[in-house]
């Protein structure tokens, strides 16, 4: 018999999830972009710059349950320079089938490895038995208040012949953070091993609201 594809409870937009994570913060070269970020087709020769986001995050509770996450977003593309998640583990199964029917967010179910201790957070993130991600990440000092107002997120995606575009809002409390090791595997996620970030946070808490998207036609 073969085997059914898990059925799982309709969790429908609008979410809204708290937890706490790690924000890196790029300006990627266009020539880095095209040729190490495995951009999908449809956004091939679009990249227009901007800023370029990794997130570590750790929701504590979200429409799904808690769970784990890493997202690459290389920047901005096209005329109107929306955003994209063109990469993104979780390690929920149930965030990876309602991120794509929600959002058209490419999830993928991955396993996380989190460590956390006074100062500092370690990560490890394996796809299918392979260590994708291992980083360690040390923060402190002042807790200051950041929010999307100031690096707001437009993001356009492409899936299952469906144009999603979603406006999320956050905020919580963040601090200066240190990326002290980095080791990527390049064939399952952007190489960033070498790339300083222009600023890195720890963010804790925050809370962020994934609104309903507008769907587009298929040739916009």
């Amino acid at each position: 018999m073969p085997r059914l594809a898990p059925q799982f409870t309709p969790a429908p937009p609008p979410w809204t999830l708290h937890g706490e994570g790690i924000m890196l913060l790029y300006r990627f070269k266009k020539s880095w972009i095209e040729s190490n970020s495995n951009l999908p087709a449809q956004l091939q020769g679009q990249f227009k710059g901007g800023f370029g986001y990794v997130m570590l995050v750790d929701y504590s509770s979200s429409p799904v349950g808690p769970y784990q996450e890493l997202l690459f977003i290389p920047g901005q593309f096209g005329e109107k320079k929306f955003q994209s998640i063109t990469r993104i583990l979780v390690s929920s199964e149930a965030s990876t089938d309602q991120g794509r029917k929600n959002w058209g967010i490419p999830k993928e179910t991955a396993s996380f490895l989190w460590e956390k201790e006074k100062g500092k957070d370690s990560i490890q993130v394996e796809l299918d038995g392979k260590k994708l991600l291992d980083t360690e990440i040390t923060h402190g000092g002042i807790s200051f208040p950041i929010s999307t107002a100031l690096l707001p997120l437009r993001l356009k995606q492409s899936l299952d012949e469906k144009i999603f575009v979603t406006l999320p809002k956050g905020s919580g409390w963040g601090k200066l953070a240190r990326v002290r090791r980095m080791k990527v595997d390049p064939q399952l996620f952007p190489d960033l091993v070498g790339i300083h970030p222009l600023i890195a946070l720890k963010v804790n808490p925050f809370t962020i609201h994934f609104p309903n998207p507008l769907l587009l036609p298929n040739h916009e």
